[in-house]
């Protein structure tokens, strides 16, 4: 980031916030064409200053200090994640696990509990064929961290969910969070965060490309933070119209090179899952499939592709377990 840009980056970041307080008070109101006509100008904007950190923060890739690497001595660690948004998303959950069962891929689906009625047919046959499911919220509200107050009564809601879906895994709508917060919930990990996407409603990345423990008190709850680290498919086809996955495989191919987690985060509800006709928020599934293809040709047998409840674990293992029992 250049001198100039670091004179004026904190002035638009304060005047942004100013804008996302507005936008979120008003959203109920306004219809979604004109929501996402908002976004797209805010998001244009904002990219004319931020092309140092996104979609590559090259501060990203330090690896923590006892860092031994991956299992089987793999290059880099390959995660998929699917937000399932509304129930227009949970109607096409089955084609996609299709698509990544054919492929040789297994996936984590977070549905939210009290938007839309999450089918249990569906939740077993995910878990039956070897996928996870998750939490993804609670009703997709944009207050779930408005308040620490709604946060805590409405955390015993989530984590019922949690238990009756047999769920390890939270996913935070809209990447809102307060990670000190979330140690309410009954967790092994959470998908709250990211390296560095600047156009999400808290742009602060966690600039790293590796998984991270939230408190470390080994007396006290914990969980293994998540961060998402290639650039969400709604940020990418909906909100800057991208007509390729050439940003995808740029920010793949600098993460293997690091030795990092690959984390991809994609909704079904905005693909089109065998459709050619676009809808206001869709965008080609032939991308996805696409970019799955590309990760085996390129780099077959080179990464660990697991559940992030494997990761985690994997993690806490490896890295948490060792660095208390240094201290």
């Amino acid at each position: 980031m250049n001198f100039k840009t670091r004179r004026i980056f904190p002035a638009i970041l304060n005047n942004l916030q100013s804008m996302k307080t507005i936008y979120y008070t008003l959203k109920p109101f306004i219809p979604r064409q004109l929501q996402i006509a908002i976004r797209r100008r805010y998001v244009n904007y904002k990219k004319s200053v931020v092309s140092d950190i996104w979609p590559i923060d090259y501060k990203a890739s330090k690896p923590p200090s006892n860092w031994s690497g991956w299992p089987e001595q793999k290059q880099f660690a390959m995660i998929l994640m699917h937000d399932v948004d509304t129930a227009k998303g949970h109607a096409k959950c089955c084609q996609l696990m299709d698509l990544e069962k054919r492929l040789g891929f297994r996936s984590s689906f977070n549905f939210v509990p009290e938007r839309y009625n999450v089918s249990p047919d569906l939740r077993h046959e995910l878990t039956k064929n070897g996928f996870e499911v998750g939490v993804h919220g609670l009703n997709h509200d944009g207050r779930l961290f408005s308040s620490k107050r709604i946060f805590e009564t409405r955390a015993p809601l989530i984590n019922n969910y949690l238990k009756e879906w047999d769920s390890v895994g939270f996913s935070s709508p809209s990447m809102h969070h307060n990670l000190d917060w979330m140690t309410l919930l009954n967790i092994e990990y959470a998908m709250s965060t990211f390296d560095t996407d600047p156009f999400e409603p808290q742009p602060e990345g966690v600039s790293t490309i590796f998984p991270f423990l939230v408190n470390n008190d080994p007396h006290q709850k914990s969980y293994i933070e998540l961060p998402y680290t290639l650039p969400q498919d709604f940020t990418l086809f909906i909100l800057m119209k991208g007509k390729n996955i050439e940003i995808w495989k740029k920010k793949l191919d600098w993460i293997a090179e690091k030795g990092g987690m690959a984390l991809l985060n994609t909704h079904p509800d905005y693909m089109t899952c065998g459709r050619e006709k676009l809808a206001l928020e869709e965008y080609p599934g032939k991308y996805y499939e696409e970019f799955l293809n590309y990760i085996k040709e390129k780099y077959e047998d080179r990464y660990w592709h697991a559940l992030p409840r494997d990761i985690t674990r994997y993690w806490k293992d490896t890295i948490v377990e060792n660095r208390f029992k240094e201290k």
